[in-house]
């Protein structure tokens, strides 16, 4: 393997665990702050965390990377802009309308829309054992999530939880296609646009947060587990593409099932196990760099 396949392997694994961090401190933060709101504040963080740090490189006279999108490229910000809106919006309606187990089965169908897409859209090469190391992830998702038949249960609901992980399979390769460019710029655009726009949807829906350090608390998380794993994510597509960058950032379940582990005392159940194993077999597999199909 390559270095520069082991650098980028490893900063999907530390994206994976960055943006673990939000799924046990949300939990806390939510009971103080409003759903939809949490969501925006935590982009909202990010997009600030990340000026902070681009208005740190400027004072360090540190030359940032090629920022300025081409004409060319105006349809893939456009497209990872807006799809990072609409997604978290078919996946809160569809939240209201299914159960909770049915909805986080369905939403890991992200990992396996980001592949396909990036194989039959994009025309990355996708190599047979990334293919059989998408399926166990895929499967090791499943079982994470499987909590009996009803989990099962297709709806509206599950329809528009379905169609929120198809928009961010797509999402994840427009933001493939700008990976080249500064990740920094990348992230504050989407703090400002997703989060400014789930932050006045939850202001029209008529949520507030009266604990003004629980929304204190909520920007830095977004900044550590959105905006840091965000920019970290995109350098990783850099080196390993979009679909091999999404199956070592399936890892992100299991971290934030060990830090609720520490955080809460909550003991994993069997399939957490299993599906451990299943999750280091596909990483082990999507190491593979031999392409089953070719595309000219």
């Amino acid at each position: 393997m390559k270095k520069t396949e082991k650098y980028g392997i490893f900063l999907a694994l530390f994206s994976a665990v960055l943006y673990a961090l939000s799924t046990p401190f949300s939990k806390i933060l939510l009971e103080s702050v409003p759903s939809t709101m949490m969501a925006g504040l935590l982009y909202i963080g990010a997009g600030i965390g990340m000026g902070f740090v681009a208005l740190f490189r400027k004072k360090t006279n540190r030359k940032p990377e090629d920022g300025k999108f081409t004409k060319a490229e105006f349809p893939y910000v456009f497209g990872m802009i807006l799809l990072d809106i609409a997604a978290p919006v078919c996946l809160m309606f569809g939240l209201r309308m299914t159960s909770a187990a049915n909805a986080s089965l369905l939403n890991n169908f992200e990992y396996a829309a980001t592949a396909l897409i990036a194989f039959f859209i994009f025309g990355e090469k996708i190599s047979k054992r990334l293919w059989l190391g998408i399926s166990a992830t895929v499967l090791a998702c499943m079982i994470l999530s499987f909590e009996g038949t009803a989990a099962f249960d297709f709806s509206k609901g599950s329809a528009l939880v379905l169609l929120s992980a198809v928009l961010w399979g797509i999402e994840n390769n427009c933001t493939k296609a700008l990976s080249e460019k500064d990740p920094m710029k990348i992230v504050i655009l989407k703090g400002v646009f997703c989060g400014g726009t789930s932050f006045l949807i939850a202001v029209f829906a008529g949520e507030k947060a009266e604990n003004i350090s629980a929304v204190v608390f909520a920007l830095l998380l977004g900044a550590v587990s959105y905006g840091l794993s965000i920019f970290v994510f995109v350098y990783a597509q850099r080196y390993l593409g979009a679909a091999r960058t999404s199956v070592y950032s399936a890892a992100t379940p299991f971290a934030a099932a060990a830090l609720s582990l520490v955080i809460f005392r909550e003991v994993p159940e069997k399939q957490y196990f299993a599906a451990l194993l299943l999750m280091i077999f596909g990483a082990f597999l999507s190491s593979g760099d031999k392409p089953l199909f070719k595309k000219d």
